[in-house]
């Protein structure tokens, strides 16, 4: 049960250990916009403590009443004691909303791994209506170095790529940082097929080179290049039959083609479809030949600052 009541603003306090550390200051004037005009619609959600209130849900509400000025605030009181089950209260609001970062969501959910007892990534993902999957995929940013979780932060990165990032050793993730910073990714899918093409790698115990080739692996080896170089030699003579069918008016292949027309465009239409599948296996080969060149030794010591930790302060401004 709860209680609904309008307190003094300075009755009530934030909870230092609540699940958001960044507030978007746009954002919150836009709140604090709409709460002038249509009033406070939602009462924020406290708990007792001490002679006052310690927030449990609503904080960017009390923050866009402070921005307002004004000297109370609509609070809905509830009488939970305990701090995890309350910091899960808040964790569920900021994630039906979809409020938090993904680094708050993550810290969250690793929070109650460590506090909660007998807490599983399984019951986590059932406390607040999401996959396993989804859970196991935040936490890793954990694994993130501090550089990387910036960029994030910042929204340089998007999840999908961070998440990839972060199952790569801290000395590989630094590799990939000088690439990152040197602009030599032109998109966030560029970045997600390197990273994918570097775990990849990373992951075998044995990254084959020449030297430790038999003379038989190395025949196989030549002999595969051979037929593959030839394959994409063949497709280039293709290309100019092509180049001369696409200069060819559409009347003269209207004549040419009688009663064929239909036949023969089904056929470039499955040399198209073969042909971007081509070029996708083309383009990961070429991130794998790129992140095979930078790649770092697994056993190599990453750099004692890079360490990822648990984000204790917001990194984003």
């Amino acid at each position: 049960m709860s209680t609904i009541r309008t307190v003094k603003m300075t009755q009530v306090q934030r909870n230092e250990r609540q699940p958001r550390e960044y507030f978007n200051q746009e954002a919150l004037e836009e709140l604090a916009a709409s709460i002038k005009q249509y009033g406070l619609i939602t009462a924020i959600e406290v708990r007792p403590l001490g002679k006052g209130y310690e927030i449990v849900s609503g904080e960017r509400r009390w923050r866009a009443h402070q921005l307002l000025g004004k000297t109370t605030i609509k609070v809905s009181v509830i009488s939970e004691k305990n701090d995890l089950r309350a910091f899960k209260r808040s964790v569920t609001e900021n994630v039906t909303r979809e409020d938090m970062t993904p680094f708050e969501e993550a810290n969250a959910y690793q929070r109650i791994l460590d506090e909660e007892e007998d807490a599983t990534e399984q019951t986590v993902a059932a406390d607040f209506g999401k996959t396993v999957a989804y859970v196991k995929l935040r936490l890793q940013l954990l694994n993130l170095r501090l550089e990387f979780q910036k960029i994030v932060a910042e929204g340089k990165i998007g999840t999908q790529a961070a998440v990839q990032i972060a199952q790569l050793s801290l000395a590989n993730q630094g590799a990939l940082l000088t690439k990152f910073t040197r602009g030599d990714f032109e998109s966030d899918n560029q970045v997600v097929h390197f990273a994918y093409a570097m775990k990849q790698q990373q992951n075998q115990q044995v990254l084959m080179i020449t030297e430790d080739l038999t003379p038989e692996q190395k025949e196989k080896r030549a002999a595969s290049q051979r037929k593959t170089k030839t394959s994409l030699d063949k497709i280039e003579q293709i290309r100019v039959l092509l180049d001369e069918i696409g200069a060819t008016s559409e009347l003269k292949l209207a004549e040419a083609l009688e009663g064929e027309v239909g036949k023969r465009l089904e056929q470039l239409d499955r040399v198209a479809e073969s042909l971007t599948k081509a070029r996708f296996q083309l383009k990961q080969a070429k991130a794998h030949a790129e992140a095979r060149e930078i790649l770092v030794n697994p056993a190599a010591e990453a750099d004692e600052h890079t360490e990822p930790v648990k984000q204790t302060e917001p990194v984003a401004a």
